[in-house]
């Protein structure tokens, strides 16, 4: 296998209070995405396949940096069912249990009634190989994200268990490069 170029973006911060469960909920982004497209377009190669989450806040950047992404239901944020919308604050309160029970088996557990983290990174690594396959001869690919999604890729990668995810960051409206090849991944550049 050629080398596979992901640049990987995290998409601009979303309309939200501060404190609120969000994952598969179809938000706004809170400012104008235009400026980040053209801040972001300037660190991708021009060829690259481009490819997407399809809710808003990411689908509103990758059609800001090029015609017709790829939108693909893989790459949503995780799942967090009952809990989704609701304050941390509000679901500690209501569900303590439920929360320790979470912390101790986060790859595992899913008492939101949602997705597991491993339900995640697998479904992630299933579209990754998918791409690889389409990329077997090189090329570079632009993926507009979530931060869960970031994790389990770089968790992935760097060998972390679900537990230590929490130890990965990916800021706003940034982009993040690896290089896949037969040698395994090579992290070129992270929160630029």
């Amino acid at each position: 296998m050629q080398s596979l170029d992901l640049f990987l973006i995290r998409h601009p911060l979303p309309r939200v209070a501060e404190g609120i469960c969000y994952g598969r909920a179809d938000l706004d982004l809170a400012e104008p995405v235009a400026p980040h497209g053209a801040r972001l377009a300037g660190l991708l190669p021009a060829d690259a396949s481009l490819h997407s989450s399809p809710l808003r806040r990411c689908r509103q950047l990758a059609e800001a940096l090029g015609p017709a992404p790829r939108l693909d239901a893989r790459l949503q944020e995780l799942d967090f069912g009952r809990w989704e919308g609701q304050a941390w604050d509000d679901i500690h309160r209501q569900e303590p249990d439920a929360l320790d029970r979470w912390a101790q088996d986060t790859a595992g557990a899913a008492p939101h009634g949602g997705e597991t983290a491993l339900a995640l990174q697998t479904r992630v690594l299933d579209w990754l190989a998918e791409l690889q396959a389409a990329h077997d001869n090189a090329g570079a690919a632009v993926v507009v994200t979530h931060s869960g999604v970031l994790k389990a890729l770089f968790g992935h990668w760097l060998d972390l268990a679900p537990a230590d995810w929490h130890r990965l960051h990916f800021d706003f409206a940034t982009v993040s490069q690896v290089r896949l090849g037969s040698y395994g991944p090579r992290i070129l550049g992270l929160n630029r």
